[in-house]
């Protein structure tokens, strides 16, 4: 377990504030805003990274130094110990977040979040009466 542990330390580390396109560079955004994605989760980006056939593990206690309000990170492994890539697509950090900001909008729990929200706000709608009186 204490050697697992020594190798998760060397892992890459991944806060899902990297890809989320709400916040700014300054806020510690680190991909184009055109190629992020939506307030993404931890858990979305385990996901991603499992699917991607990379090992990864959550941190769910951990939190983001700039923003310590947004809890939870992943550990990625990019790369074997004799230094060949689990996954040859991937090659440095940056891909890394590219392919998964990618992945996460198509992600099965929010696809299926986003549904019944989008009826939601189709319902009765604010009409254009009320206000304040014109002078």
């Amino acid at each position: 377990m204490d050697g697992d542990i020594q190798n998760i330390k060397k892992w890459v580390v991944f806060y899902p504030i990297y890809i989320n396109s709400k916040k700014t560079i300054a806020e510690g955004r680190r991909i184009n805003i055109n190629k992020a994605c939506e307030n993404p989760t931890y858990a979305e980006i385990y996901d991603c990274c499992s699917h991607l056939k990379l090992p990864c593990a959550i941190e769910s206690e951990k939190a983001y130094p700039r923003d310590f309000m947004q809890r939870g990170r992943v550990r990625v492994q990019l790369k074997r110990e004799d230094g060949s890539l689990y996954n040859p697509t991937i090659s440095s950090r940056k891909q890394l977040m590219l392919h998964v900001a990618e992945l996460v909008p198509r992600h099965p729990g929010r696809t299926k979040k986003q549904e019944p929200a989008s009826t939601s706000t189709a319902g009765p709608s604010k009409s254009g009466k009320g206000g304040r009186k014109k002078r």
